[in-house]
């Protein structure tokens, strides 16, 4: 740097001014500005349309990259959408299936106890129906041993033979009334 300085004090010392140090020569600085017009206009004929044209074409393409991915978008959620209501359907379908068999299997609970109950009173019935049969059969059985007992007691008492169908008829009434104070 400080060479610099100490050259433009000789420069200056010398009698050239400083803006003569800095800029170029008028010819020199009129070439380079007619080569930069050129330059200008070839870059403007010919590389600024094709550098035109790929700015167009990205653009376009991600104009369509972003209205594809707008499209994507929006079909994800149409699919999401009918994915959701799929799964409420089915969950609905699940519930009623379940809600079906709870009520099957409280039906069939039902049934089965109803049955079970019929059984027990059919057992029941039949057991009265055989205990009733048992007594008829043992209360009639009773009444002829009474009788054959009374008709042996009765001719032993009285010393002859009595007539069985006779006493047997007594014998009937008198239990039959017997039965009714009791």
């Amino acid at each position: 740097m400080n060479t610099l300085i100490l050259a433009a004090e000789e420069t200056a010392e010398g009698g050239a001014s400083t803006l003569q140090l800095i800029l170029p020569a008028t010819a020199e600085l009129a070439y380079g500005a007619i080569a930069f017009v050129i330059v200008l206009i070839l870059v403007s004929r010919f590389a600024m349309p094709r550098l035109n044209t790929l700015l167009d074409e990205r653009a376009a393409a991600i104009q369509g990259q972003m209205e594809a991915a707008e499209q994507a978008r929006a079909a994800a959620a149409a699919e999401k959408a009918e994915f959701d209501e799929k799964l409420a359907a089915d969950r609905a379908e699940g519930n009623r299936v379940i809600e079906e068999a709870k009520q099957t299997a409280e039906q069939l609970r039902r049934d089965i106890v109803a049955k079970a109950e019929a059984e027990a009173e059919a057992i029941k019935a039949r057991a009265q129906a055989e205990a009733d049969a048992e007594r008829e059969r043992l209360v009639g059985e009773l009444r002829a041993e009474v009788g054959r007992l009374s008709v042996a007691l009765a001719s032993k008492i009285v010393g002859k033979e009595l007539d069985a169908s006779a006493h047997e008829g007594l014998v009937d009434e008198y239990i039959t009334q017997l039965s009714r104070n009791n």
